[in-house]
Formats: structure tokens, sequence, C-alpha cells
């Protein structure tokens, strides 16, 4: 039989990984249905697509009126997270075992409001990592200047990162910056990195997003060729953003410092795609998969995005493809007014308030929750 769409996908170098966690897809198969079928060979989660699984129905609920009393709803998400979390990584440690730990993991995020505060970002990422207690965990950082610099302490201290809402170059130069330099530390203190893992997520649709809607209004006030031309740039920004990131990824995992770090039996910090799903439906429902397949990539994609590849995804290796084009849509989009500076910063405000608006939101989903059955909840974490 013809190996599936999805088979073909990993088979070119990239890995999938599934952006979606709940209880239910722990426990009914489904999940190692898809490692088994899907190639599926990772997973991520956030503080939106915890809400969303606290929200609807009554999976957690026995795990909630059974908790120790006095725990705040911070708390109680922390246990809840953590046991579907840990849940996961053993559901992947089939594939952590068999590729020697270059694949397999799920990640689990720190709380937004640490996100600029990075004595906070490693204090919560040190407890998330000894409270799952899995190697195959990773702990997702924000990408902000803060977090860089959690990012260093915490490779130096052999915890896996999953660095996320990278949306600049400058952006990911900074964490991988981060990411050999905590190698760095460890080799110069004597102690392992081989058995160390990161990824850098950057986040793909949302550029469009952003880009379009301003192509839209600077097409609104023209007219005729500078029209058309406005308009023809859209759909375009997020994927030559994304190439350029690879560019740099591969330039950075190249030559002498790296040599030295792989000889010690680094891994390499790979670019894991986010943000893959298509928000214009004017737009290919799978452009974000196709147009960024290549080697040593993730892809870490919702249901819908996945069920759409396996449907009529088409593989072939285009990261890499017409790099040049990728740079001139860019130059571009600068020139028609646009700057991918402020675009980019303001997606990373936008992602962070995004988060913490999830975050607070379960927070007040559990606190009614446990008042429905009949428990106090503490105002405060403990």
């Amino acid at each position: 039989m013809p190996s599936s769409r999805l088979q073909q996908l990993h088979d070119a170098g990239q890995s999938l990984w599934l952006d979606f966690i709940d209880r239910a897809i722990l426990t009914n198969g489904e999940l190692a249905r898809r490692i088994r079928d899907d190639a599926l060979t990772g997973m991520t989660s956030n503080p939106t697509i915890f809400e969303k699984a606290l929200a609807e129905g009554h999976a957690y609920d026995d795990q909630l009126a059974s908790a120790a009393a006095g725990l705040s709803a911070w708390e109680l998400f922390e246990l809840v997270e953590t046991d579907d979390v840990r849940t996961a990584c053993d559901a992947f440690a089939g594939v952590y075992e068999a590729t020697q730990g270059a694949d397999g993991y799920v990640s689990i995020e720190v709380s937004p409001g640490v996100s600029h505060d990075a004595r906070a970002t490693i204090e919560e990422a040190r407890r998330l990592w000894k409270t799952v207690g899995r190697p195959n965990l990773m702990v997702k950082v924000p990408g902000t200047v803060e977090g860089a610099d959690a990012v260093r302490a915490l490779i130096a201290e052999g915890v896996n990162v999953n660095i996320t809402l990278l949306f600049s170059i400058d952006a990911h130069r900074r964490v991988i910056e981060a990411y050999l330099e905590g190698l760095e530390r460890r080799v110069a203190a004597g102690q392992p990195v081989h058995g160390i893992a990161s990824v850098a997520s950057f986040f793909v649709s949302r550029v469009d997003t952003e880009i379009d809607k301003r192509l839209d209004a600077l097409a609104a006030k023209a007219s005729g060729a500078e029209r058309d031309r406005l308009l023809g740039l859209r759909g375009r920004s997020a994927i030559a953003n994304a190439k350029l990131a690879y560019e740099l990824f591969r330039q950075s995992f190249a030559g002498a410092r790296w040599d030295r770090l792989r000889a010690q039996g680094a891994n390499l910090q790979r670019p894991l795609w986010a943000s893959t799903s298509t928000k214009n439906p004017s737009y290919r429902d799978v452009m974000y998969v196709e147009q960024l397949v290549g080697p040593d990539t993730v892809n870490t994609m919702p249901p819908a995005t996945l069920e759409a590849f396996r449907d009529h995804g088409e593989v072939a290796r285009t990261v890499d493809a017409d790099v040049e084009g990728a740079r001139r849509t860019i130059a571009e989009v600068e020139r028609a007014g646009i700057s991918l500076r402020e675009v980019t910063d303001k997606l990373l405000v936008d992602g962070l308030a995004s988060f913490q608006k999830s975050f607070d939101s379960l927070l007040a989903g559990l606190e009614k929750k446990e008042k429905e059955l009949g428990r106090e909840v503490m105002t405060a974490r403990g």
C-alpha cells in the first residue's frame, strides 16, 4: 500500500506534532492510534487549549472533586495539566526511545504572567519539569528578551525548552544564541549535552493575518496597478518570513562553533512551525504546511489541519526553495510602507495577551466548577 500523506511528510524530514490535548484523547485510544497510524511524534499544549478542554464536559470532575482541600485555582490547573502532560509523555515514550531522544516530546507552558520576568520563568519551569518528571517533556517559554535569558539558564540546567511565540528573525536569532550558550555552559562545567532538546516555535499564519489587514487598508486608498500590486502581496509574507527563519537556522547550526557542540552529542534546536492553520478561508487550508516542508523541522497542527493534510496535502521539499524570492517579498511589503518589525512586535504582544486572557478564563472556570462540586477554592496561589 502507498504510504499516507502524513507518513510522506514525516519521511521528508518533518516531525508531525499535534497542537491539542484533552483527557479524552489520552484515554480513549485516539492518541495511541494517531501515533501508530499518522506518524505523530509529539504534542503541544498552551493555555487556550487547556481552557477549552476544561470548559467542555466533565472529564476532569472526579480529579477536581478528590483534590486536596485548600488549593488555589492555579494549583488545581497545574494538577490536571501536569497529569495530562505526563500521560501524554508516557504515550510518546516509545517514539522518544526509538529515536534516541530526537523526537517524542510533549510541551507544557509556563504561565503568561511571567513572560517578562526571567527569574520567575526559570522557577516555574523548574517546578513543571520536576512535577511532570519525564525526560521527553519540553517546557514552553515565551520568546521575549527575558524568555531568552531563561532559556539560557534552563538549557544549562538540563531542562528541555520549547521557545514559543516567535514571530521575528531577530527573536529567533536571540533564542538560538541562548540555546547555544546554554549548551556551552554545560560543556564548560563538564556536564553532558546529548540528552537535551529544544525547538524554536516560529508562528506563521498570524503574520499573514496582520499584514494582509494592512495591505487591504492600503489597497483601499490606491487604484489601478498600485492597488493590484498591494493585493498581490496578500498571503505571501508569513511563508517568506518562515523561510528566512529556516535559513537562519541552517546558518546558525553550521561551522566550528556548532561542530564542537555536535561532537559532544548536542541536538539541533529545530524550528517548529506553529500557527499553521489557515485563518483566511480563501487560502488553501494546508498552505502553511505544504510550503514549509523540509528536513530538521517540526510542524504542530491542530486536528482539523492534520485531517486536511491527510486528505489532500502535497509533499515536496519547499522550506528552502526560492529563498531569494522570500527576501524580495519581505522587501516589497516594507516598500509598501508596512514595517515587519512593527508587525512582529505587535503579534508578540497580542499573543501574550491572548494566552493571558485564556489563562484567566480557565482559572475562573475552575473556580466555578469547584463551587459546583461543593468545594471551596483559595483565591490566590499557595
